[in-house]
């Protein structure tokens, strides 16, 4: 049995519906969390909090009990995206996980993906100081979600559901490829700027005003090209699941691009105010 869908879907399976709707509600959550303030402990965040909400005292206590347990920021962020970087490539080895043109090219833009952010991770980025283990863990578990579910939901589209009537896989490709090749240049401008002024041990004092691509236009130019590279991925799976992932992180990045915005311009006199949050001349 299919649930109907439109042209450019994939016709849900009840399972992949389901595993959309559990996405949705915990992307909706962790989206809600960022633009309230509790942010994910990262980055700019990676001590909590980071710009309100949260409540009170009590929040307070529950944010230190979460992030007693830490690791280096370096092992954090590689951690995070290893788990997904493994389940992709360990499906070229399951025999039927991957079958078709597609479910190929999906496969490996996911790998690719996940693999340039673990080296980035471990080449690119200037760290310093730690990160919450728990936070970690939980954005590991959501990308391996994610990943594994794409691909999972691939096969599932196999067993004799209908075709989607418009054919996207190449606009997908083009839209992955611009997104990730977006998102690694924002992160080089990051990693030279930190660079220039001692990223490796000046905490929140290394931080400088980006310059340069898109960043005297946005705060988070690299989130938007995640975005885009994302939503690649859904074009070129063409199912509900990706398209669930690709909308929940446009939500949660658009959450924590407003926070950075505000914390640039809290941090910053000279910040300059026609700078948007993620998307130029619009928000």
């Amino acid at each position: 049995m299919a649930w109907p869908a439109p042209p450019f879907l994939h016709a849900p399976s009840p399972l992949e519906a389901w595993a959309s709707a559990a996405g949705a509600v915990a992307m909706a959550f962790l989206a809600v969390s960022e633009f309230r303030g509790d942010h994910l402990a990262y980055s700019k965040f990676s001590r909590g909090g980071g710009g309100g909400g949260g409540g009170g005292q009590q929040g307070t206590k529950q944010q230190q009990q979460r992030q007693r347990v830490r690791v280096p920021s370096r092992i954090g962020m590689v951690l995070l995206y290893f788990p997904a970087l493994a389940a992709a490539v360990a499906s070229f080895a399951v025999p039927g996980a991957v079958d078709g043109a597609r479910a190929h090219v999906l496969s490996a833009a996911i790998a690719v993906h996940f693999l340039k952010r673990v080296l980035e991770a471990l080449f690119l980025h200037r760290y310093s100081g730690s990160m919450p283990l728990a936070t970690s863990l939980l954005i590991a578990g959501h990308y391996l979600f994610a990943g594994g579910g794409m691909i999972y939901a691939q096969r599932l589209r196999r067993r004799g559901l209908p075709e989607p009537r418009v054919d996207l896989l190449l606009p997908g490709v083009l839209a992955f490829a611009v997104g990730l090749a977006g998102n690694f240049y924002h992160h080089y401008l990051l990693s030279r700027l930190r660079a220039r002024h001692g990223g490796d041990a000046g905490g929140e004092g290394a931080y400088r005003i980006p310059s340069g691509g898109l960043f005297g236009l946005v705060a988070c130019p690299h989130y938007l090209f995640e975005t885009l590279a994302f939503f690649g991925l859904a074009m070129v799976s063409q199912t509900l699941f990706a398209l669930t992932v690709a909308v929940g992180t446009a939500a949660y990045l658009a959450g924590r691009s407003r926070a950075t915005r505000k914390w640039y311009a809290a941090k910053f006199d000279d910040f300059p105010s026609r700078v948007k949050a993620l998307v130029p001349y619009v928000w």
